[in-house]
């Protein structure tokens, strides 16, 4: 059985999440990682040099400000109007723009293309792939690249997994993740129209903690 994706609920779910990081967007500085330990990992050079970039989920929008300082044209793309109101009053005067809008509604109605789209624990993890993947290469320019971070699946729980926030009781409110082994991705990508895709797991710092997945996919130049 497909997954069944309600937009007004997960509006709702984010616009909770966008409350409880209010602090993360008005005191905090501009800062790009991958991973969900600071100072570990990449950074923004797996974008390679783009000129313009697009981030789906940009939530905080941190990274997104991290960009637009570097003189690159940043877009970030949010389903959460509330989240969308506080990035806009805080990074907008660095040069990074700001949508409030559903990924997939965003990326269908859009004609604007970029450099690189990347998302960090964002819409990749929670928008079903077949869909997605096919419109992000079709907004990538010529050798663009598309990259992303996520948890890795837990061994044996592949796909859409359901998941409840704000507790188990109350109001039901919940939203789908979409978790796969690394080759799983790397097909779905090269499926999807990309040229090349790799997809790896990065340790945590500390042994036995959780690692990250890290995917990186190439739009071919011709």
């Amino acid at each position: 059985m497909p997954a069944e994706h309600n937009i007004d609920h997960e509006r709702e779910l984010w616009d909770a999440y966008a409350r409880s990081t209010t602090s993360k967007v008005f005191d905090a500085d501009p800062d790009f990682g991958w991973t969900q330990y600071a100072g570990h990992g990449p950074g923004p050079e797996l974008l390679g040099e783009p000129t313009t970039v697009l981030e789906i989920g940009c939530g905080t929008g941190r990274a997104l400000a991290y960009l637009a300082r570097q003189g690159i044209k940043a877009t970030g793309v949010d389903l959460s109007p509330v989240m969308i109101e506080n990035v806009t009053e805080r990074w907008a005067p660095l040069g990074a723009r700001f949508v409030c809008s559903e990924v997939l509604e965003h990326l269908r109605s859009s004609t604007e293309t970029y450099d690189a789209i990347y998302s960090i624990f964002g819409a990749i993890w929670f928008t079903d792939p077949a869909e997605l993947l096919p419109l992000v290469a079709e907004r990538l320019n010529p050798g663009g690249v598309l990259v992303f971070s996520q948890p890795p699946a837990i061994p044996g729980a592949y796909g859409p997994q359901g998941m409840y926030k704000g507790g188990f009781a109350g109001r039901a409110r919940y939203t789908y993740r979409y978790s796969y082994t690394p080759r799983k991705w790397e097909r779905l990508l090269l499926r999807a129209g990309f040229r090349t895709a790799e997809a790896q797991l990065l340790d945590a710092p500390t042994p036995g903690h959780i690692g990250t997945l890290i995917v990186r996919a190439a739009k071919g130049r011709t």
